[in-house]
């Protein structure tokens, strides 16, 4: 059976960006006669507000969108995260990074890098080569530190990995492709990487669809899948949606949200039909 899901976080309302990503998973699932599952991705709690989830219920009914069995909540499965980590630094994959995220954006400015990945510099390396003993020193003088995955030992454990997305075929993992992310941030303790592929896993999803711009995001979740052994869905790495000016919906940008085009008089059946569905 075909599972899809939508994973919104609840940091502001939705816009037609994510209008389009969760009909689209709600559209792989219906053709397949599958299931299609939310879940809100709230593990920031710096950002994430009560009354977004609420606004996220709001407008998904809006569009006349269904899910199948109850909502999952990242927040609730910290306890996960934290086994994984466990396993994670069992398998001397995971190294302690002392760098400041300033510190590594100064870094790649001075080489000419551009950002790599969606929202973070591809990271140098740098805490990589301190020794075991040092590490240690500086985490029981409570010197703050993200787990950052060494992506070398890793896919000398992994080997050679693929993974097939529906719309491009099949992909190898590159590795390196983002570099040595972070699976436990300092903050939150654990990641984005981390806590999607593990939720993924939780819920059955066989089919992940999302947008474009996270594609580079799957080597890693491959290579944590085979180091965690779980389940390799399908992907479906879908287009991105644009404005006027043709850049792609954010919250960041300050894009009109689904409540101001609901407020305006705007009628969800129009909206679909404007989107393709």
């Amino acid at each position: 059976m075909v599972i899809t899901r939508f994973a919104p976080s609840p940091t502001g309302r939705l816009h037609m960006g994510h209008a389009y990503s969760a009909l689209f998973a709600e559209s792989l699932a219906i053709v397949e006669g599958g299931k299609f599952f939310l879940r809100i991705e709230d593990i920031d709690k710096n950002r994430c507000r009560e009354e977004h989830v609420e606004g996220i219920y709001e407008d998904l009914k809006w569009l006349g969108i269904c899910w199948d069995s109850e909502v999952l909540f990242q927040s609730t499965r910290f306890d996960e995260y934290k086994n994984s980590i466990n396993i994670l630094r069992g398998m001397d994959v995971l190294y302690p990074c002392f760098c400041s995220r300033k510190r590594i954006e100064i870094e790649q400015s001075n080489v000419g890098l551009a950002p790599h990945g969606p929202g973070s510099p591809k990271y140098s390396g740098n805490c990589r080569a301190i020794e075991s003993e040092e590490r240690e020193d500086r985490i029981v003088k409570g010197e703050s530190h993200s787990w950052r995955l060494d992506c070398s030992k890793a896919s000398a454990i992994t080997g050679e990995l693929q993974w097939f997305d529906q719309l491009a075929g099949n992909m190898n993992m590159e590795p390196s492709i983002l570099g040595d992310v972070i699976i436990s941030r300092k903050d939150i303790a654990t990641s984005y990487h981390l806590a999607v592929t593990l939720d993924d896993a939780e819920q059955g999803v066989t089919l992940i669809s999302r947008g474009e711009d996270l594609r580079e995001s799957t080597h890693v979740h491959r290579m944590l899948q085979c180091l965690l052994g779980l389940p390799v869905p399908q992907w479906c790495h879908h287009k991105l949606i644009t404005n006027s000016a043709g850049k792609r919906f954010s919250k960041r940008e300050g894009s009109l949200t689904l409540k101001e085009m609901r407020d305006s008089g705007i009628k969800a059946e129009d909206l679909r039909g404007e989107l393709g569905f």
